[in-house]
C-alpha cells in the first residue's frame, strides 16, 4: 500500500518509538477482512498527510511481542504514538472522514 510502510518487533521501536512525527500503527492481520477494508483508506491519509503523520502496518501473527505489549486483542487496531508513548487507540474500520476526524487532535 503506497505510503504505507511496515514495521516489526524489531524495528517497531525504532521507526515508532524513536520517530518525529507522529505515528499511527494499524495493528492487522493477512486473514482480517476489515484490515483489507481499511487499507485504501490509511494509503490516502498517508499520501494527504504525509508530512504531519506517518503510517505504518504490523502484522500481529508475525509480531507477537509488540502486539501483547500494547495489549492489542482485535484487528484492526489503531493506535496513535507521540514521543514515544501512545496518545490515542481506535479498534475498527472506518470511512476516511470519520477517521480524519478523529485524528484531528493528533495531527
Amino acid at each position: 500500500m503506497a505510503g504505507v510502510g511496515e514495521v516489526t518487533d524489531a524495528d517497531f521501536e525504532t521507526e515508532v518509538l524513536e520517530a518525529e512525527l507522529p505515528v499511527l500503527v494499524q495493528f492487522t492481520a493477512e486473514w482480517c477482512g476489515p484490515c483489507r477494508q481499511l487499507a485504501p483508506v490509511l494509503g490516502a491519509i498517508a499520501h494527504e498527510e504525509g508530512d504531519r503523520l506517518k503510517i505504518v502496518q504490523l502484522d500481529v501473527d508475525h509480531n507477537p511481542r509488540t502486539t501483547i505489549a500494547y495489549g492489542v486483542l482485535g484487528t484492526p487496531t489503531l493506535m496513535v504514538f507521540r514521543d514515544g508513548e501512545p496518545v490515542k487507540s481506535m479498534v475498527g474500520a472506518r470511512p476516511k472522514r470519520r477517521l480524519l476526524e478523529e485524528l484531528s487532535d493528533v495531527l
